[in-house]
């Protein structure tokens, strides 16, 4: 497996090259990036990659909360397709193989029903350009009230009866409701990407890695059971009182996630 970080857990303030620099020096084979509309942007996040040598593995997709799949706003779907569409020529460029996404909303205005019966409608709009690019639709587990089990996930991304939709994984969002190790073993090759934050089932809080109640033992015996070896990614905050000693130490802290294996 491989080691990745999400950009936004990188200093604020830092140029590209700074941010990838520092991953680097930190240990992380790739970082996570946002889609970028300002060509020049993607451009600098290029160089940063090539020169560092530190890949870009994944894109996570911009917009899907504000304009869900889900919607029953032709409006919001169209500006939900826009935005699927820059995440791929995002992910062209930079040479990453997934994007991810968030499917769908359940809201006071939106049922359980309608959210899925929308979002897979309009999400098969956009698979055949993923298909003719070769990269992949990663649907993510959040908290979005939608695809609350495992079976039910793995029923919802099977239903799209293509190769490149499939799940990217979040072992601490996953917490509050289940465990993340019998998520694993339900979606098992389905998964292509697996997103890591830890989360206090106490206060009910998202926090760095090793302060919280995954069980990291049980989620890599089940990631190593149905054979994933992709990106590990740190899906993190900043630390504004030490940013860049933060970072080493969210390298160490998959170190030693990863070593539970040895």
């Amino acid at each position: 497996m491989k080691k990745g970080i999400y950009i936004g857990g990188l200093p604020e303030g830092y140029s590209y090259r700074e941010k990838f620099e520092l991953a680097k020096r930190a240990g992380f084979d790739g970082v996570e990036v946002s889609t970028v509309e300002s060509q020049s942007e993607l451009e600098e996040i290029k160089r940063a990659s090539e020169e560092t040598g530190v890949k870009v593995p994944s894109i996570m997709n911009e917009g899907h909360w504000q304009h869900p799949f889900s919607s029953k706003d032709s409006s919001d779907i169209e500006k939900a397709i826009s935005g699927m569409r820059r995440s791929l020529e995002c992910a062209e460029f930079l040479g990453a193989d997934t994007v991810l996404l968030v499917p769908g909303l359940v809201k006071e205005d939106v049922t359980y029903e309608e959210a899925m019966k929308n979002s897979v409608a309009n999400i098969k709009r956009i698979i055949p350009e993923y298909e003719a690019k070769g990269i992949f639709i990663g649907i993510e587990n959040v908290w979005n009230k939608f695809l609350l089990s495992p079976i039910e996930f793995k029923e919802y991304v099977d239903g799209f009866g293509s190769d490149i939709v499939k799940a990217y994984f979040d072992v601490g969002n996953i917490l509050l409701y289940g465990y993340p190790e019998h998520w694993i073993r339900s979606l098992g090759k389905r998964i292509k990407k697996v997103h890591l934050k830890d989360f206090r089932l106490s206060s009910k809080s998202f926090v760095y890695l090793w302060q919280g109640d995954v069980n990291w033992k049980a989620v890599m015996e089940a990631l190593k059971e149905v054979g994933y070896d992709d990106y590990l990614t740190a899906e993190l905050p900043p630390d504004k009182s030490d940013p860049e000693g933060r970072v080493h130490k969210i390298s160490e802290d998959m170190d030693r996630i990863m070593n539970l294996l040895k």
